[in-house]
């Protein structure tokens, strides 16, 4: 069979299926679905197997993507699935939560719409499960050494199959009850059921991953007790200290922070117990940020039937396209609508949160905020100035703060060192290696908050470095020097 060579120019790019909104905010079931197999393969007829692909360059893991492409078209699942899992441990996770960077790399979106990489993505991880295609794969020898890995979220399951791959027994230390981290926790089961990411943690099982639940760093244990038992640790533990808002009215009943609301509601679908209940039903919710936490309260609060739902953003509404100060094959910092923010609410830009004004009962009752402009400072950069006798009074229930993370909730007091600036991430040097010796650090607790597939990446990354110092080689994959574009 052979691709037609017009492709790209005869067949519109598809969409991914999205249940109706009146549907799907009704329950907690992923809102997308797929494509036909034959429609999939259509669209991956598409791909035009650019000779410099610049795919490859946009996904940080360097997929293969025109290779899985072309086998998806011809048919061939099975083949197209070695090849996506040759680079990545977990499509069905990037399939699913990742904006798709390579999309925007894709050579058709210079003047067109690129391939629907995502989706092909989500579906040839998919249709591995569902024909047995992914066994386990255990080490075949042991090399007598053992890895702790401090986290379970995608950075530390990514480390945690390459490392028990390549031989070395390796025990995955988890805070909470259950695993997956921010898989878990931090991502609603309307993107993401926990189905999905409960069989893969069961294929590191028969790998022979060990995990311990219900253990902290700080807590239950010491850096000291892990090189004591370990020959190397590496740490995953994310950046999930909060960022404040250091307003007048912040500790007023009602005003939490995001992923506080998120987990809880994680954690209620799951059937678990929640305390004291972060519950949106018949209220007005704001929410402060506009990044996919924000988004994802959103979306929460639309499926808890609140009463309404607004979204406010400090920051000026971004450009609809790209300008010539992001050009292809660059991230473009473009207005992108969620599958929240399709299902309503008010979304609203240039607005800084003031104070928080309450009741009697000292219950959050209003957000008093300023309408704000953004002009060019002396140095070039955009400056915010308040508008005046712009005050806007809110009438609010709830408020859900979402303005970003300020780095690991652990990390000085382990001899660890913090980087300057506004994240205090954990510093590591190229080799993924923290002035503690033996002990290895990767994902947002060293980055800061980043995507699932930028994670995936540095878990592998940080494995081969500790395989390296283990054994003196590794036979690990590698795909060095990755930087976004």
């Amino acid at each position: 069979m052979t691709k037609r060579s017009t492709a790209f120019l005869d067949v519109p790019r598809l969409a991914s299926p999205k249940r109706p909104v009146g549907e799907r905010i009704l329950d907690w079931f992923e809102v997308e679905g797929d494509l036909s197999k034959r429609s999939l393969g259509v669209q991956a007829e598409r791909c035009m197997d650019c000779g410099i692909a610049f795919c490859h360059k946009g996904c940080p893991l360097g997929n293969h993507i025109p290779d899985w492409n072309d086998l998806v078209y011809r048919g061939d699942f099975q083949n197209a699935s070695a090849r996506l899992h040759a680079t990545n441990n977990f499509p069905e996770f990037t399939g699913r939560v990742c904006p798709a960077p390579c999309e925007e790399a894709c050579v058709l979106n210079i003047n067109g719409e690129p391939v629907a990489i995502r989706q092909i993505e989500k579906q040839v991880a998919d249709s591995a499960w569902q024909n047995g295609w992914l066994k386990p794969q255990p080490a075949h020898y042991s090399t007598g050494r053992s890895i702790a890995v401090v986290g379970s979220g995608p950075a530390g399951l990514a480390g945690a199959q390459q490392l028990a791959r390549a031989g070395h027994t390796v025990t995955v230390f988890e805070r909470e009850d259950r695993l997956g981290g921010l898989l878990r926790y931090g991502i609603p089961d309307f993107k993401l059921e926990k189905e999905i990411v409960d069989r893969r943690i069961e294929q590191l099982r028969l790998e022979g991953v060990q995990f311990e639940t219900g253990r902290a760093l700080g807590g239950d244990f010491t850096l000291q007790d892990l090189t004591a038992r370990f020959d190397a640790s590496l740490l995953c533990i994310g950046a999930q200290r909060p960022r404040t808002m250091d307003i007048p009215g912040s500790d007023l009943l009602g005003v939490h922070f995001a992923m506080d609301y998120l987990t809880q509601q994680n954690r209620r679908v799951a059937g678990d117990p929640i305390g004291q209940s972060i519950d949106a039903k018949d209220k007005r919710v704001l929410v402060l940020g506009g990044g996919d936490t924000g988004s994802d309260c959103v979306g929460t609060a639309h499926r808890q039937d609140a009463l309404e739902v607004h979204n406010f953003h400090y920051k000026p509404a971004p450009p609809s396209v790209r300008t010539a100060q992001m050009p292809w094959p660059w991230w473009p910092m473009v207005l992108r609508e969620s599958i929240s923010h399709e299902e309503g609410g008010f979304r609203q830009w240039s607005v800084v949160a003031k104070r928080f004004s309450g009741d009697q009962l000292g219950r959050v009752t209003h957000l008093h905020c300023m309408q704000v402009q953004w002009s060019p400072g002396d140095d070039g950069r955009l400056q915010m100035g308040e508008i005046a006798d712009t005050e806007i009074k809110l009438e609010v229930d709830l408020v859900l703060i979402a303005v970003g993370f300020n780095g690991p909730e652990v990390g000085e007091q382990f001899g660890l060192e913090l980087e300057t600036g506004d994240n205090k991430n954990l510093r590591a040097d190229q080799q993924y290696r923290t002035p503690v010796p033996g002990v290895f650090a990767c994902g947002d607790a060293t980055r800061g908050p980043s995507l699932v597939v930028w994670a995936i990446w540095e878990g592998r990354e940080a494995a081969r470095q500790i395989d390296i110092q283990l054994q003196g080689k590794s036979s690990l994959p590698s795909i060095p020097n990755r930087h976004p574009i």
